[in-house]
């Protein structure tokens, strides 16, 4: 699996990135210099989480046959220590439907244990950067 990123015709920093048949967009908000078209690169990482938190509830869920409707995620950063090595992502998980306190204790649980979550909490990250 490859992610192709190329600068966009519009836009100072407004970048298009293909993954596989998907285009998005990223760009930096005004007071980076940017325009504010698209999410920036922390938004997509963010949203990443809150992604596989809600796949991972709802696929726990239907495995389980708990009546979970839907669920909504909010995350609020904080990235007032990033440059120390802290990048803090409050997440309130609602989880909707007919469930006992028991179930949705059982299911923030799990939100814990999403693949993503795991990843940036426990695994170490390499980055290897060449170029042409």
């Amino acid at each position: 699996m490859s992610i192709e990123l190329r600068k966009s015709d519009s836009g100072i920093y407004r970048q298009t990135i293909r993954i596989n048949q998907y285009t998005v967009f990223a760009d930096v908000a005004k007071d980076l210099g940017g325009d504010n078209s698209a999410p920036d690169p922390h938004d997509y990482y963010d949203a990443a989480l809150a992604a596989c938190k809600a796949i991972t509830v709802m696929m726990y869920a239907k495995r389980k046959q708990l009546p979970l409707d839907y669920i909504d995620i909010v995350i609020e950063r904080d990235n007032s220590r990033e440059a120390q090595g802290v990048y803090v992502l409050n997440v309130t998980l609602s989880l909707l439907g007919q469930l006992t306190d028991e179930q949705k204790s059982q299911l923030a649980a799990i939100a814990d244990k999403c693949p993503i979550h795991k990843l940036m909490t426990a695994a170490t990250t390499e980055v290897n950067t060449s170029y042409s």
